[in-house]
């Protein structure tokens, strides 16, 4: 494998408890499609889960089976709201499981939500918009199983970490002009999601402050050269799409982040409010990507509040009309 650079490395480091990104997933290499992974023993569910189904086939990409785990609470209701999580990883590693653990869902799981926790394809094997094009047919998917997985189609949110993040801000801000939908499945299903948590995404990818850190990812992922001016990379960029009909936003960021830039989630959230869309911005103290904690400090606010401050948000924007 060759080497990569210390802050592309950076984006694929395990974070705190909130949040741990898969690099390798052990021995699975980057090559290897993330349907095939499944570590041995199968990691223990998380508390607060009641059952926990895995290996859900949501959409087939060619010949790939693109799989999702979902997660119930321990109290199931006919109709819940559902949270599908996006994992981090710079776009080429990771998996809905983590070699050092699995995101910690339990606050959700603990008021009925049900977690989906989704693969997709990696690059640089499956360069953008592969990714985009398998999240948005796993919010199909949920949808169109809405009665088989006892979940609400109208109450669905998105989670992501990093490179997940991304994701989902693309979500969150893209209709069917985008011409990201592909053609895995579920065409008659709309993937607009209710509401979006990012934590620590790269909202702008022609940012200098962004490409400058993350030397390697645009021809790696996206197909371009580092720096360039291709619009391949504008309109891989959240930023690019708000307006006014967007879903509320949750966005949490480090302080001293220095692989995703704290202005990129100010730049927007600035956009967001400008636009009129309902958006709350957490910015940790002392925390660097992945809320990973620096030396000068505590976190604050700490991994336990903003885990709260998640629950409390799709509490708010995903309870029952």
């Amino acid at each position: 494998m060759r080497r990569r650079p210390v802050a592309v490395a950076a984006l694929c480091a395990s974070a705190i408890a909130i949040v741990a990104v898969a690099c390798g997933g052990g021995s699975q290499s980057r090559a290897t499609r993330p349907s095939s992974y499944l570590p041995n023993p199968t990691p223990t569910a998380p508390a607060g889960a009641g059952e926990v189904v895995r290996g859900i086939t949501y959409c087939t990409a060619g010949k790939i089976a693109l799989k999702m785990d979902l997660y119930y609470p321990k109290t199931r209701a006919a109709s819940m709201p559902v949270v599908l999580y996006l994992h981090g990883g710079a776009w080429e590693f990771g998996t809905k499981l983590s070699s050092g653990g699995i995101v910690n869902f339990s606050p959700l799981l603990e008021r009925g939500f049900v977690i989906a926790s989704a693969d997709y394809r990696l690059a640089p094997p499956d360069k953008f918009p592969a990714q985009i094009y398998d999240v948005k047919c796993a919010v199909r998917s949920l949808r169109a199983r809405a009665g088989q997985y006892n979940i609400d189609p109208q109450r669905i949110g998105v989670w992501g970490a990093s490179a997940g993040a991304h994701l989902a801000m693309l979500l969150g801000v893209t209709d069917r002009s985008a011409g990201f939908e592909g053609d895995e499945g579920y065409g008659d299903q709309s993937s607009r999601v209710q509401a979006v948590v990012d934590m620590f995404g790269p909202a702008d990818l022609t940012a200098p402050g962004f490409v400058q850190n993350t030397q390697g990812i645009s021809q790696a992922v996206f197909g371009v050269p580092a720096n360039s001016s291709s619009d391949v990379l504008k309109k891989a960029s959240p930023i690019t799409y708000v307006s006014k009909d967007d879903p509320p936003f949750l966005v949490v960021q480090g302080a001293q982040d220095t692989v995703v830039p704290l202005s990129q989630s100010r730049e927007f959230v600035a956009r967001l409010k400008a636009a009129g869309v309902p958006v709350i911005f957490i910015v940790v103290r002392n925390a660097g990507h992945g809320l990973a904690p620096t030396e000068q400090g505590p976190m604050t606010p700490n991994p336990v509040a903003v885990l709260g401050s998640v629950a409390d948000f799709f509490t708010a924007t995903l309870r029952k009309p």
